[in-house]
């Protein structure tokens, strides 16, 4: 088996799917922070990663992986999940692109925004979050089965999870509206090894007011600094 270690920051964002795709596929990674892989603080180490951004997935300490949708893809590989039809895997692949154009402004808002700012931001994203919802809750009910192309999760089920569930600190009343995403919610988790993971990863908390992530105890700003 591989050893793999995904590097990112104090925030739950682009992390989290390939947290949960990897959980589910019951495969071993180590999740390290940026300083404390490096060794040194972000900013002077960020030209050692390609593209200069995290996520990275570092395979037997050699291979960095960069970009979240080609660790997804690596990983899917990895846990024999990729779809042989290459007309469902560009579905697939469709539907994990789209879940992940959500990243912004959605991520950043929840895990750094605060006050009138946080509302402004909120009240903009308002219209798009509602346009993509109804998009993959279209292609759920079009699918006929418990996710987006077959009863197996996969990359983009995760992604499209993560950012559903992120919404809900933007406005809970929108995923309301969606019955069928409701639904797709409840089924991811039930799969055991993601409702682990799920209740086992730091909890955001003081959203709006002052993001932290509580890790092991200790309630930590949001951010790419180490505290």
């Amino acid at each position: 088996m591989k050893s793999l270690k995904l590097i990112y920051f104090k925030m739950r964002a682009l992390a989290e799917a390939p947290q949960m795709l990897m959980n589910y596929a019951g495969i071993d990674y180590e999740y390290l922070m940026a300083w404390d892989y490096f060794n040194d603080e972000w900013e002077n180490c960020k030209s050692k990663v390609p593209f200069k951004e995290l996520p990275v997935l570092v395979v037997d300490d050699k291979y960095q992986i960069a970009q979240s949708i080609s660790i997804m893809h690596y990983i899917e590989k990895i846990a024999s999940l990729e779809l042989d039809d290459p007309v469902a895997s560009a579905r697939g692949d469709a539907i994990l692109q789209s879940a992940q154009e959500l990243f912004r402004p959605l991520n950043p808002t929840v895990n750094f925004a605060v006050g009138e700012d946080f509302d402004s931001k909120c009240q903009s994203m308002k219209p798009s979050l509602i346009s993509r919802f109804e998009d993959l809750e279209r292609a759920l009910i079009a699918s006929g089965k418990k996710f987006f192309i077959d009863d197996v999760p996969r990359a983009c089920e995760f992604a499209t999870f993560h950012h559903l569930d992120i919404s809900k600190r933007i406005a809970p009343e929108i995923l309301e509206q969606f019955t069928r995403l409701q639904q797709f919610m409840l089924d991811i988790k039930e799969i055991e090894s993601v409702a682990n993971y799920l209740d086992a990863r730091p909890n955001l908390i003081d959203v709006k007011v002052a993001p932290k992530l509580v890790i092991d105890g200790v309630a930590h700003p949001t951010g790419t600094q180490k505290t």
